[in-house]
């Protein structure tokens, strides 16, 4: 008796777009003060806010925002980080951002989406997630020692 062939499972719209999205994710993730981190604009692009909105909510409910979850950046780190990257003169008031940009880890990324409470915020708090433990895995080799 012949076996009834199956054809291998279609993925489906959604399982395509999670690689570019996990990937889109992973440019976003850069390392200060040692820790991987995304910034707050970077992070508020992803959830589908305002910037403004994403840091309101972060000064609002700061005792959910321990120092390993997030912190904001110092003027120098700050400076440092407008020189690397365009931007436009903010004294003379042509835009640029004007206030110093918060960093957040794995888990003050879940934690920004649990305050934002939006369902485009959960559903990317689960890419960032991914995204953080890909990036983890790529710095260690399979016995979990990091690769020097």
């Amino acid at each position: 008796m012949r076996e009834a062939y199956r054809s291998p499972p279609r993925k489906s719209c959604l399982e395509n777009e999670i690689p570019a999205q996990v990937e889109r994710v992973l440019h976003a993730i850069v390392i200060m003060r040692g820790h991987r981190v995304i910034l707050d604009s970077d992070l508020a692009v992803l959830y589908g806010v305002e910037t403004r909105r994403l840091d309101e909510q972060v000064r609002r409910n700061l005792s959910r925002f321990l120092p390993d979850f997030a912190f904001q950046l110092t003027p120098e780190e700050f400076g440092s980080l407008t020189s690397q990257i365009a931007t436009s003169n903010v004294r003379r008031r042509r835009g640029g951002r004007r206030k110093r940009p918060y960093a957040f880890t794995e888990h003050g990324a879940v934690m920004a989406a649990s305050v934002l409470s939006s369902p485009k915020a959960v559903e990317m708090s689960i890419l960032v997630v991914r995204a953080f433990v890909m990036e983890l895995a790529d710095e260690t080799d399979f016995e979990g020692i990091p690769v020097t």
